[in-house]
């Protein structure tokens, strides 16, 4: 059942924006329920920062109609500005204010009197785990501790809605795993989150339903679930040891599969739709060895969101750079 107009957090309909010869969105709708978190995927410039941008009205479209939290962005945007939170790509704090003071002076932007901006900025920066480095100018942060204060900054006004554009860009595998618990810290909170990222696991642990777009449309939307169910079946992976004989374990194993093999030859792999699980499997290691084809590694795997990023659009997923004038 589709929810109501007071249990939705963000929705956008028909949303066109135009630059120049090039069409960024093409006719986009969007619904976000309250206290859900959806993901927006696509590759490289195909319009996930313009949508960000318009619902968070740092741009117009040139057709269509958004509202966030039930107020129009186009008609009261400083309404909607009060009522959101915003992360970009790169992290926006002064380098020459400490994290305690950026936030300090967020909250006075905000208009929440000195006394319980002090209050909140201490709040926040014990929740982000930077109370050590809270008086330390922000240039001497680690790129992670950067974003976590940006990510800080943009709840200094306990926004119902919040957008993380690449959250996590630029971060190292342990960095981004700590942003990751961060928002799911968030969203057990009850905020509502709309989310782009160029990592296809990202959106797996957190997105309760994923957009992908490509070409300012949208391709294919649902749970992480119901998208790999559109690829389907599982997956035969093998690496052999001798490359020069991957076309012929290609030629071997096809008529198991139900559509044909991908072969990555740089790394000497093979990668091939199947159906039948565990016999499958069997079947393609009796026909490995009867041709005595040495194997570095092999087995089955479910279908990814690398998977069906492929399958919908042709090509793996990239970081969206953020549009200028007469890009998407």
């Amino acid at each position: 059942m589709a929810p109501s107009e007071t249990d939705v957090a963000v929705s956008a309909r028909g949303l066109v924006k135009r630059y120049k010869d090039v069409t960024a969105l093409d006719g986009v709708d969007l619904t976000v329920p309250t206290g859900s978190v959806l993901g927006l995927l696509g590759p490289n410039g195909a319009g996930k920062t313009t949508i960000v941008r318009i619902l968070t009205t740092l741009l117009r479209p040139d057709e269509g109609s958004a509202e966030v939290a039930g107020v129009d962005v186009i008609r009261r945007p400083r309404e909607v500005r009060r009522r959101i939170g915003l992360s970009g790509q790169y992290a926006a704090v002064d380098e020459y204010l400490t994290g305690f003071e950026n936030l300090d002076m967020i909250g006075r932007l905000y208009h929440l009197g000195a006394k319980r901006s002090r209050e909140r900025a201490r709040e926040l920066l014990a929740s982000f785990r930077l109370e050590e480095a809270a008086d330390r100018p922000s240039r001497t942060y680690s790129g992670g501790m950067r974003r976590r204060l940006d990510l800080a900054g943009a709840l200094v006004a306990n926004p119902p809605v919040i957008f993380l554009d690449e959250p996590t860009t630029g971060l190292d595998p342990r960095g981004r795993a700590d942003m990751w618990e961060v928002i799911q810290n968030l969203v057990a909170g009850g905020t509502t989150l709309l989310l782009t990222t160029q990592y296809l696991e990202e959106a797996d642990l957190l997105a309760d339903e994923i957009v992908v777009i490509d070409h300012g449309r949208i391709i294919a939307q649902g749970t992480s679930d119901q998208l790999k169910a559109q690829v389907g079946g599982e997956r035969l992976e093998l690496t052999v040891q001798d490359p020069a004989r991957l076309d012929e374990a290609r030629r071997l194993l096809e008529p198991l599969g139900v559509s044909p093999a991908t072969l990555d030859e740089p790394r000497r792999s093979l990668l091939m739709p199947v159906s039948g699980g565990a016999n499958v499997l069997t079947e393609a290691l009796r026909l490995l060895d009867g041709a005595s084809l040495a194997l570095d590694d092999v087995g089955l795997r479910r279908p990814t969101l690398d998977d069906v990023f492929l399958s919908l659009t042709g090509r793996m997923a990239e970081d969206d750079e953020a549009p200028t004038e007469g890009a998407a």
